[in-house]
């Protein structure tokens, strides 16, 4: 379910998807398919580690990467969450061929830098 609400995402993000609920900043970005296909990754992401798990997993991952790069967006944008979503946001079938627990593949390369 798709959710427009400008106060509840970030400041600095587009969309934020908390199982089963997609947020989005403005309701313009109900056609944008490649942030739409992001989220998607996402909510396929959480329930395979049955939510509340992921956002542990999540959590604990974004603090030790924000000790390795010192850098609030490096951090965030290496999460092995976050690279399969952006490396794969382009794709929109990825989803329906994706393997099961893929962003293990991401845990430890595909790293992005420079603040991207």
């Amino acid at each position: 379910m798709i959710i427009v609400s400008k106060y509840l995402v970030p400041k600095g993000y587009l969309g934020l998807t908390f199982f089963p609920f997609m947020f989005l900043k403005s309701s313009n970005l109900k056609v944008n398919k490649r942030l739409l296909n992001h989220e998607r990754i996402h909510l396929r992401q959480q329930l395979e580690l049955l939510v509340v798990p992921f956002y542990l997993w999540y959590i604990l991952e974004f603090f030790i990467r924000l000790l390795k790069y010192k850098n609030w967006n490096e951090a965030y944008r290496n999460i092995s969450f976050e690279r399969e979503s952006y490396f794969k946001e382009n794709d929109l079938e990825y989803l329906n061929n994706r393997p099961f627990w893929a962003f293990l593949k991401y845990f430890c390369k595909h790293e992005f830098s420079g603040g991207k």
